[in-house]
């Protein structure tokens, strides 16, 4: 058995803002497992799913502060300020946030919350759903001969829209992948845009939901179509867009729909 002793030790009255990942509790990195096994209180996102939570300690208590779009969420000062009261009452805080806590999972914001307030804190990076989760849908973020440069953005602004704030002709011309988080319920807008910005209409598009988990789908569609298709199949979030000539790779590359059968299953899920 591997000796973990080099892993750092979870002291109280420390806050951890830790991801867990898309979704396959295989990606935890061991930091996060081993904050998983230590902490007093686990303070965790809608997207940190049960699998993950397995690791928790005995006697640890879980605490939901879920956030999603369009459904009653938990308040994000409140959130914060649960943090700050259970790390000034000494407890082991673990913040545990689906992806990683710094893309577009608001860690920096509480981060920033913890130092003001005098908290010490730990980041512990996770992997996130706009590399992870491609990965897992056979479409590599980046490859050569097709980019050299990958954009990452939110579809989804403070006010439920698609951002206004954003350089959208910038977007669509700054890079030949876009990688889009938060954007099925906004597709026609993104879409509508980047079209205007110079994309083109027929550049292929695949939206993968529930990415790495038994339950992950990938629905492939065209700039022009992908609003339409979207609606037509159904596609729900927890959802990752992504646009540009490397969706064509998938062809090839969809090792989960190609190899992954019984035998790969996890000991649990095997008949």
């Amino acid at each position: 058995m591997a000796d973990f002793d080099f892993l750092p030790v979870f002291q109280p009255g420390w806050v951890w803002l830790a991801g867990a990942g898309p979704g396959d509790p295989s990606l935890l990195t061991l930091g996060v497992h081993s904050a998983l096994q230590q902490a007093d209180v686990v303070v965790h996102d809608a997207l940190v799913g049960g699998d993950v939570l397995r690791f928790v300690r005995p006697g640890a208590l879980l605490d939901y502060a879920g956030k999603r779009g369009g459904r009653p969420s938990c308040r994000q000062d409140d959130i914060t300020a649960k943090l700050i009261s259970l790390a000034r009452a000494g407890k082991r805080v673990l913040r545990l946030k689906g992806g990683d806590p710094f893309m577009f999972g608001r860690g920096g914001e509480e981060a920033l919350a913890l130092s003001r307030a005098g908290i010490p804190f730990r980041v512990l990076p996770g992997v996130t759903a706009g590399i992870g989760g491609l990965a897992y849908g056979g479409v590599p973020a980046t490859h050569r001969g097709i980019n050299a440069a990958v954009t990452f953005l939110t579809g989804h602004g403070a006010d439920g829209a698609p951002p206004d704030d954003l350089d959208w002709g910038a977007i669509a011309r700054g890079a030949p992948v876009l990688v889009i988080y938060m954007g099925v319920h906004h597709m026609a807008g993104i879409a509508e845009r980047l079209i205007a910005g110079g994309r083109s209409p027929a550049e292929p598009v695949a939206v993968i939901t529930d990415a790495s988990l038994p339950s992950q789908r990938v629905v492939e569609a065209t700039l022009a179509t992908a609003a339409a298709t979207i609606a037509t199949e159904a596609v729900r979030a927890p959802a990752m867009i992504v646009i540009g000539e490397v969706v064509r790779l998938r062809a090839e590359l969809d090792w989960v729909g190609r190899f992954v059968t019984q035998a790969e299953q996890p000991l649990a899920q095997r008949a």
